[in-house]
């Protein structure tokens, strides 16, 4: 067994009120040093029952609480260093997962929404931690909530972060708003796996040279005017890299994952009790702000941020630290 973290014996509160107080008297260079520390990252691989494996990345503080993130659709573990700086100087370890089917992850054909939850708590279990924090962005989010709904015992706090709603939920227009390639895209699911895999081969053949000078362009109807904005520099280096990687194994990774949108998603948003933030931005193609809005009304006790200058891409880029600083906020008292 492993031994008990700080979080497990102390509880949250406890640990967050530490955190304060450490960092009140650290200097600049050692914040510094915290920082640098974030991106040593560390990768490995979790076996799970019936020869599966997940491939990992961590960053970040290795005594800390993990923060795990559920990536977008495509993306995979690779990880953006301003966000595990982030997590890092808020005493955070950053912890990043290749979905089933994307980069190294073995594929599990006809998966659900609600499968992540085994999957996260076997990355847990691994790290020898006990409570977490979860975080999903864009296709991520349904997983992050997943967690939320089905790990509630170890979840602390959950961030929806330009979440996508559920398919066919009464008062939610699945595709209103969205730019014409998910139109293409959720059309094809919809038509039919045949029809998607058709779709997304085509698809992939573009990400899989993409850079970051031409990411922008590749996502086309895709990126409203703050996006095609935040598109720059490192990020939009990063999202390339990702965008590459994710699709490297082939397209299994994003078509389950269409398929697993366009489906039930295997739990209840009433069964969510654990603290929710979320995050939408109003200028949002990708997932129109309705989902935001949507899921901010149907999760209970969720808190919303919905920000309507911000865009599906702008919205962490720009705020990625102030959601680090909501979900610790809403950190449980010790026993709650």
């Amino acid at each position: 067994m492993a031994p008990a973290t700080p979080l497990q014996v102390f509880g949250c509160r406890t640990i967050v009120a530490a955190l304060l107080a450490f960092g009140a008297w650290w200097t600049a260079g050692e914040w510094a040093d915290q920082t640098d520390d974030a991106m040593d990252i560390s990768s490995f691989s979790v076996e799970l029952a019936g020869g599966r494996s997940l491939e990992v990345s961590v960053s970040g503080p290795q005594w800390a609480p993990p923060l795990i993130l559920h990536h977008g659709t495509p993306s995979e573990r690779t990880q953006y260093r301003p966000f595990a700086e982030a997590a890092a100087v808020r005493g955070l370890q950053f912890v990043s997962y290749s979905r089933p089917g994307y980069g190294g992850s073995s594929r599990q054909p006809g998966r659900a929404v609600a499968d992540c939850a085994a999957d996260t708590l076997a990355i847990v279990e691994q790290l020898g931690a006990g409570r977490f924090y979860t975080a999903g962005w864009s296709g991520g989010g349904p997983h992050a909530l997943a967690c939320a709904a089905l790990l509630s015992d170890r979840v602390l706090g959950c961030a929806t972060i330009a979440g996508v709603g559920p398919f066919g939920a009464a008062g939610l227009d699945f595709l209103e708003g969205m730019g014409r390639e998910n139109q293409e895209e959720f059309g094809a699911a919809l038509a039919g796996p045949s029809q998607l895999q058709a779709y997304l081969e085509r698809q992939a053949k573009v990400l899989a040279g993409v850079t970051g000078e031409q990411v922008a362009a590749a996502l086309g109807d895709l990126v409203s005017p703050v996006d095609v904005g935040a598109l720059t520099g490192d990020y939009a280096a990063y999202l390339a890299t990702s965008f590459r990687q994710s699709v490297s194994s082939g397209i299994w990774g994003w078509f389950d994952d269409d398929l697993a949108f366009t489906r039930p998603w295997g739990f209840a948003l009433d069964e969510v009790d654990v603290p929710v933030v979320v995050w939408q931005g109003g200028q949002d193609r990708m997932v129109p702000f309705a989902h935001g809005q949507w899921l901010a009304t149907h999760v209970p006790g969720a808190r919303p941020r919905l920000l309507t200058e911000e865009g599906h891409l702008s919205i962490a880029v720009a705020s990625f630290g102030e959601i680090l600083d909501d979900l610790l906020a809403s950190c449980p008292p010790i026993g709650g």
